[in-house]
């Protein structure tokens, strides 16, 4: 199972890369007020390879604009829920030499704060909480965010870890899938580390600023 999930992250990237196409921009905001991402913000908000020290990039930040094809990636359940009144979808993807982990980062960006609001539940109990195995248990990731998830367990058949977070920050949904091909691969720490950078990213964009946040930074 292990194999297929790592499959699965470098087939959504390899998608994303041949098909990435769209644009538009966003709707203006007050500054209390959350902001629809452009497709160029959620490529921004993406972890890069600057980002990510200690990692390799496998599959650079790529945003799309949310279609038919890409519905189905990112809102797998019974008529694409969760993905209404979603504009673009963003993935990126590293491992971890010395460790065997892998870890995708996946945004969806929404019209409204309200319709990132409403689907946050539709993911999360249909698709996401899945993730990370049978046997997965929460934790905490800490203050980030408007909204936040976090599951921790086996994804492989010998007892590989595995975990997966969600984040609403502002019109975004937010997603740390994590793995490796060996125990101690990964902890809940530096799983909690990677989203915190998403989600920091994340917020970073939606105040207009160019996101910069990066793991130990």
């Amino acid at each position: 199972m292990i194999m297929t999930f790592y499959r699965w992250c470098a087939a959504t990237a390899a998608v994303l890369l041949l098909t990435g196409c769209g644009g538009g921009a966003g709707t203006g905001a007050g500054k209390d007020k959350a902001v629809a991402l452009t497709r160029e913000q959620v490529r921004e908000t993406l972890p890069d390879g600057e980002a990510m020290t200690g990692w390799s990039e496998t599959a650079r930040p790529t945003a799309v604009g949310m279609d038919r094809l890409h519905r189905g990636q990112a809102c797998p359940i019974k008529d694409n829920a969760g993905c209404e009144n979603s504009r673009f979808y963003g993935v990126s993807t590293f491992r971890h030499d010395d460790n065997a982990a892998h870890v995708s980062f996946l945004v969806i960006a929404y019209d409204s704060e309200q319709a990132a609001r409403e689907a946050y539940d539709v993911l999360w109990d249909g698709y996401y909480s899945r993730r990370a195995g049978q046997r997965a248990e929460t934790f905490g990731l800490g203050p980030i965010g408007d909204e936040r998830d976090a599951r921790f367990g086996t994804s492989g058949f010998h007892g590989e870890p595995g975990a997966v977070t969600q984040t609403r920050v502002g019109t975004t949904l937010l997603w740390t899938e994590a793995a490796s091909a060996g125990k101690g691969g990964i902890d809940t720490d530096g799983v909690r580390d990677l989203a915190t950078v998403l989600a920091e990213r994340a917020r970073q964009a939606q105040d207009g600023d160019t996101p910069s946040a990066r793991l130990g930074g």
